[in-house]
């Protein structure tokens, strides 16, 4: 990559972090959007440095604070988002070398339901969700990660349905963005798709995260949460729609 693209896509992901952290949601559907339209890089290579990414974020958040994580969840959707992955990988890999221009529709598609899932607030259920759910939303998720490191909306959808509190859903979900992001690396390093430059350039991205994540918390926009996920939301449609034309 030239210094102008690496300068490009570092902005990419601050803004992406950015809205993440006033909105809640975005990094990655953001970043692989934005560099897949203004074709900065392959969707490949996108999915692996924002895996990079997550995985840096998602440690960085945690810092041990397991204690709020309802394990039980957590272990069934990962049993789910497993195979999930080698399902996601697999057509990644398939559309990648023999349908590029349906890869990229299907990623534009993506991201508008992802959106659209995002702006849904169901009403918590009285009762948590039967194994099975959790275990299917994991499938879900590990096909949605391991196409386009994009595999927050089902889980998102079915956790903020459980009757916990803000914090065990937000360390459930990271708990289990990590589990996702570290075995999307393990198996792209094993399948030999995982190259240092890029792992490197994931890596160098780091303090760019965190200093997005700094300004979203110090500076947020003069926006209620609702409005924020409104422009959120617009900047996605605008972002899948502009990848499906």
């Amino acid at each position: 990559m030239s210094f102008e693209t690496i300068l490009l896509v570092m902005a990419i992901i601050f803004v992406a972090t950015y809205v993440q952290t006033v909105s809640g949601f975005g990094l990655g559907m953001v970043v692989m959007g934005a560099v897949t339209t203004f074709d900065l890089m392959s969707i490949a290579v996108s999915s692996v440095i924002i895996s990079v990414v997550a995985l840096m974020n998602s440690l960085f958040v945690i810092k041990g604070d397991f204690r709020g994580v309802d394990f039980p969840a957590v272990r069934r959707t990962c049993i789910g988002t497993f195979p999930g992955l080698l399902l996601g990988l697999f057509l990644l890999h398939y559309l990648s070398n023999e349908f590029a221009q349906t890869l990229q529709i299907l990623l534009g598609v993506t991201i508008i339901v992802a959106g659209l899932l995002m702006l849904l607030q169901p009403q918590p259920l009285a009762e948590k969700s039967a194994p099975r759910s959790f275990t299917f939303a994991g499938i879900c998720s590990g096909v949605l990660a391991g196409m386009f490191s994009i595999g927050g909306p089902p889980l998102i959808y079915i956790f903020y349905r459980q009757p916990f509190d803000l914090k065990t859903i937000r360390l459930c979900l990271l708990s289990i963005f990590l589990v996702s992001s570290s075995s999307r690396l393990v198996m792209v390093g094993i399948e030999g798709s995982l190259s240092w430059q890029v792992l490197l350039f994931g890596l160098s991205c780091m303090p760019v995260v965190m200093l997005a994540s700094w300004v979203g918390k110090r500076f947020p926009p003069p926006l209620n949460i609702t409005q924020m996920r409104r422009v959120a939301f617009g900047l996605l449609i605008v972002i899948g729609g502009s990848l499906i034309w």
